[in-house]
């Protein structure tokens, strides 16, 4: 019952900064930007756990506990992008748009905006989903409540805290929840290793290929579960609308080095975890209440909060690491929520619907949108058999369908409008066309681990193609996205600002 109270208790913690946060919001740029105000340390957290979701906490350790460490493959393509993103960040600010598609309009065409609107929408949704599904576990093992009814308390919540204050009260609660996340992993992996018996224990009781770089896998699966994360990572739209977000580029290149730092940490943490203690477990009779089978693995890390003293944590560590899966769902569900509700806002209503619209009738249909969008995620739920077949889904539709062109409009000049129209709609329909075909056979056509192969490659290939067949785009389509050309004098002023 306690493990119900404490839930329930940051529950409301969270739902109060929210409704606090709500009367601070005045219009547009509050309730999608958060004024353009964050400064670095609030942009570190809100970024940590905007990434930190679902798909680590259940997808990720739940293949861990399955392969051992060559899962960390899956959170390195998060890792080696964050890298990249850090020399992006304060170009990105330098722009200050509200959205991905504002983006993908600037450089491309109206066409972009749609389609690359309905790839966050689509992918998004989908992410949402699995974090509902995360809250439906979580409620069941502290309650006992039904797992369907606990995905649709979770939903509530996450579509009423997101809708009160929009980014205003995730970036303010996000903060709380990066501490807590980060305190909870970082305590209880010395403590499971420790009690299990350290070294020796893993020695006997693990493996040798759940140690090892890759397993008892190859390269290409090592690059089937890096690809996805990686490209979604360069193209993710919660990322980009936070940088929009910083109070200005320093701020948003610095919040990129502590971003990795964390990620790393608690990602590394979270596989590490599992591994330890689903190998206990799986070890108990399966006649125990505490025994996990390998089906349920992606329960790993909440089975571990549950039954906290069985492998060697307090209970007040049991109590904080139930308190940051609670983190983990809320905020990702959250972030991943208001994303696809500011491109629904933002770029269709907004841009082709009403134009004139009014500062508060935009927050009034971003509102709505949230609700419509979170139902739309419930009904995603029954589409796929795990949930790390719908992340893999979600990643490769953002990795395929706008990383490409993205990265084209900051690095690559010769880029071409209809190059970049056609990528966006390639990645997108591959990924749809191989989604589609999974879940009428009885057996994948191709997994969920590969399909980024076949939906990156074909996109890229028509970006490229596709760009040198056309003629170049004059320069004013591309040069808002390079710096410009300045005397050394108005270099070293430009630098000094940044520093």
């Amino acid at each position: 019952m306690i493990f119900l109270w404490v839930v329930l208790g940051y529950l409301s913690l969270l739902m109060g900064i929210s409704v606090y946060k709500s009367f601070a919001v005045k219009g547009q740029d509050d309730f999608m930007v958060a004024g353009r105000t964050v400064p670095t340390y609030k942009l570190v957290g809100t970024l940590l756990c905007t990434w930190i979701g679902s798909g680590s906490l259940l997808a990720g350790a739940g293949l861990a506990a399955r392969v051992g460490l060559s899962e960390l493959w899956m959170a390195a393509g998060a890792w080696v992008g964050i890298i990249l993103v850090f020399f992006l960040a304060a170009r990105v600010r330098r722009i200050a748009q509200y959205t991905v598609p504002d983006i993908l309009e600037l450089r491309y065409n109206k066409w972009a905006r749609i389609l690359g609107t309905m790839v966050i929408v689509i992918a998004y949704t989908t992410i949402v989903g699995y974090q509902f599904r995360g809250g439906g576990f979580v409620l069941n093992l502290v309650a006992g409540v039904p797992e369907w009814q606990g995905v649709i308390i979770t939903a509530m919540f996450i579509i009423l805290f997101t809708s009160f204050a929009g980014m205003v009260s995730i970036v303010s609660v996000d903060i709380i929840n990066g501490a807590i996340i980060t305190v909870a992993v970082i305590i209880a992996v010395p403590l499971v290793y420790i009690h299990l018996g350290g070294g020796g224990y893993i020695s006997a009781n693990l493996e040798p290929e759940m140690l090892t770089v890759f397993g008892n896998y190859n390269f290409l699966w090592a690059m089937g579960i890096f690809l996805p994360t990686f490209l979604l990572l360069l193209g993710e739209s919660n990322m980009y609308q936070k940088f929009f977000s910083a109070k200005d580029e320093k701020s948003a290149k610095s919040a990129v080095v502590w971003w990795v730092s964390g990620t790393i940490i608690v990602e590394t943490a979270i596989a590490s975890l599992a591994i330890l203690a689903f190998s206990h477990f799986n070890s108990l009779p399966a006649t125990s209440e505490l025994f996990l089978s390998i089906v349920d693995s992606e329960q790993i890390i909440l089975h571990t909060a549950r039954y906290s003293t069985e492998v060697g944590l307090p209970l007040i560590a049991g109590l904080l690491l139930i308190c940051a899966a609670v983190a983990i769902i809320t905020s990702t569900g959250n972030s991943f929520l208001m994303a696809p509700s500011t491109n629904l806002t933002r770029d269709i209503y907004q841009r082709f619907i009403s134009p004139g619209a009014g500062q508060k009738q935009v927050v009034r249909v971003q509102r709505i949108s949230l609700l419509v969008l979170g139902i739309c995620a419930y009904l995603l739920l029954t589409q796929f058999r795990t949930i790390l077949d719908m992340a893999f889904t979600a990643y490769t539709m953002v990795g395929a369908g706008l990383t490409p062109v993205l990265l084209a409009a900051f690095l690559w000049k010769r880029v071409t409008t209809a190059g970049g129209v056609a990528s966006i709609a390639t990645g997108m329909g591959v990924t749809i066309v191989i989604t589609v075909i999974n879940s009428i056979l009885a057996e994948p056509f191709i997994s969920t681990s590969y399909i980024v192969i076949p939906a990156a490659s074909a996109s890229v290939a028509v970006l490229i193609v596709v760009s040198l067949l056309t003629k170049p785009d004059p320069d004013h389509k591309w040069e808002k996205f390079y710096t410009r050309k300045t005397s050394l004098a108005e270099a070293i002023k430009e630098q000094k600002k940044i520093n």
